[in-house]
């Protein structure tokens, strides 16, 4: 669905959930402006059994002038947007209408209403407003305070930007030109003596794992800050290297994740938790994410999630081996030798792209790749999926010939670069040029049989993941050049 398809109605009224927080504020703000904009009679609104008292959104409010209303009932409008909730979900109150649409970011519930757009791949309903807004040639950065709201809902419904699950998150975190000063007085009224009274009583009641140095500390429900703020005071514990803080809500679990061991990334830690039955992510030290109730109560109808998450946790644990490549010396005698079959990938010299010595991050679907400096002697090879490998020149051109023609592929996230000085992001597609392996480079490999933390030539500090079923990959030319190749991609890429 896109906004412009909703452009024929021209009574609109935009619901947030009942009690509404920052990110279903704010993206109903946004889709207010947009409306209002384009001369719709439009209406923002909330209702439920208590209006917004807490200080940092009754600030948020009154300070960026945002029109929401409380109500208890409303005429049936034209058209009828749930924002960040879903019509006829627990959280939301139903109230009749003419025509609904439902905008949101978490697991799909409600299955009978046409006119949706639902990501729940995604941080924030916010990102996802952004998004659309985009598409609609509807510049956000010129009204500050929709994009300061915007920016303040990705926030706080991602933990102080811990728990960014997508590429389009980081981007919209570092493209929206925000008012800082609001933000820092909004992080600075966060916290309330009931929700500080909650952390101190979770923080008695943890559950230790001491074979494996891991807490689960259940909250009664909070703010998701205030889960952060908990697992923060938590992971600084001698004896804790890795925990895991969550409350239940009517809708499902929502958790936060700390690790301080490079062995453990909190991100891949939170997207393992929550598999098939929720959404997790975020960085290497901190992370989170959310299992929708309906999917755990049917996968796992017979434990509760304490149960669950300590379960879970240990299994974690017992599920991978750690390899790093300046140390294994790999058993080649159990591996086959491949090449490349000659299939078009894309390439992009980082010097083309940005001035030499710039530090940079490489943004893909699957990571922040964020330990790299512009220079001449690094190319960035992008596979057929948008994947991405940074080479050095000389291994590049011994491997590839190059095709000087656009590379192109349909992915849903194209690689992009951020300028870690300006915060500017290029995206590579203007950039990216053929290349197709000449095949005078061979590899060893092997499937793998358990997941792998693979710590690699070109970085050391973060590990590369690799599934079962995934194939373990020596360079035959460099022992130490280690890397694993997720499955389909391989078998795709590589021949005997």
């Amino acid at each position: 669905m896109t906004l412009k398809e909703l452009l024929k109605y021209n009574e609109i009224i935009i619901q947030c959930h009942d009690i509404p927080d920052a990110d279903a504020i704010g993206s109903g703000f946004a889709l207010y402006s947009f409306f209002k904009e384009k001369g719709k009679q439009v209406r923002l609104i909330y209702s439920g059994r208590a209006k917004v008292t807490k200080s940092n959104l009754v600030i948020l409010i009154k300070e960026l002038s945002i029109p929401l209303e409380y109500v208890e009932s409303i005429d049936a409008p034209e058209l009828l947007i749930t924002v960040d909730c879903q019509y006829g979900a627990g959280n939301v109150t139903k109230f009749q209408a003419d025509n609904v649409a439902i905008i949101d970011h978490h697991q799909q519930e409600v299955t009978n209403v046409p006119l949706n757009e639902i990501r729940y791949y995604l941080g924030s309903c916010s990102t996802l407003v952004w998004l659309m807004l985009e598409k609609e040639g509807f510049r956000v950065n010129e009204h500050p305070d929709v994009a300061t709201a915007l920016y303040y809902g990705l926030l706080t419904d991602t933990n102080s930007f811990i728990e960014l699950h997508h590429p389009s998150d980081r981007d919209m975190k570092d493209m929206l030109i925000h008012d800082p000063n609001l933000v820092r007085k909004l992080k600075n009224s966060n916290l309330t003596m009931n929700e500080l009274e909650i952390a101190g009583v979770a923080l008695l009641r943890s559950s230790y794992n001491s074979t494996y140095r891991f807490s689960v500390i259940k909250t009664q429900p909070c703010d998701p800050n205030i889960l952060g703020f908990i697992s923060d005071l938590a992971i600084q514990v001698d004896t804790i290297d890795v925990c895991i803080v969550y409350h239940e809500t009517q809708t499902g679990i929502k958790f936060s994740v700390r690790s301080c061991i490079k062995e453990i990334m909190a991100s891949e830690l939170a997207e393992y938790v929550s598999e098939e039955i929720g959404s997790g992510g975020g960085h290497k030290d901190k992370g989170g994410g959310f299992i929708s109730h309906s999917e755990f109560i049917r996968r796992y109808p017979a434990i509760n999630s304490d149960e669950y998450l300590l379960t879970r946790l240990t299994k974690y644990y017992e599920s991978f081996q750690v390899i790093d490549c300046e140390v294994y010396k790999p058993d080649l005698s159990t591996m086959e030798i491949y090449k490349k079959r000659p299939i078009m990938q894309g390439y992009v010299k980082c010097t083309d792209v940005i001035e030499k010595g710039t530090p940079i991050i490489i943004r893909t679907m699957q990571c922040d790749m964020d330990d790299l400096v512009s220079d001449e002697n690094i190319y960035i090879v992008i596979g057929i999926k948008g994947d991405v490998h940074p080479v050095s020149k000389e291994k590049f051109l011994m491997g590839y010939e190059i095709i000087d023609e656009p590379y192109e592929i349909e992915t849903e996230y194209f690689p992009h670069i951020c300028d870690k000085k300006t915060g500017n992001i290029v995206d590579l597609r203007p950039y990216a040029k053929k290349c197709i392996s000449n095949g005078e480079v061979n590899i060893y490999a092997k499937p793998l049989t358990e997941t792998v933390k693979v710590f690699t030539l070109w970085d050391r500090d973060t590990y590369m993941l690799g599934k079962p079923g995934d194939y373990l990959v020596v360079r035959e030319d460099d022992e130490k050049d280690i890397y694993t190749v997720n499955k389909d991609i391989f078998e795709i890429m590589y021949e005997k």
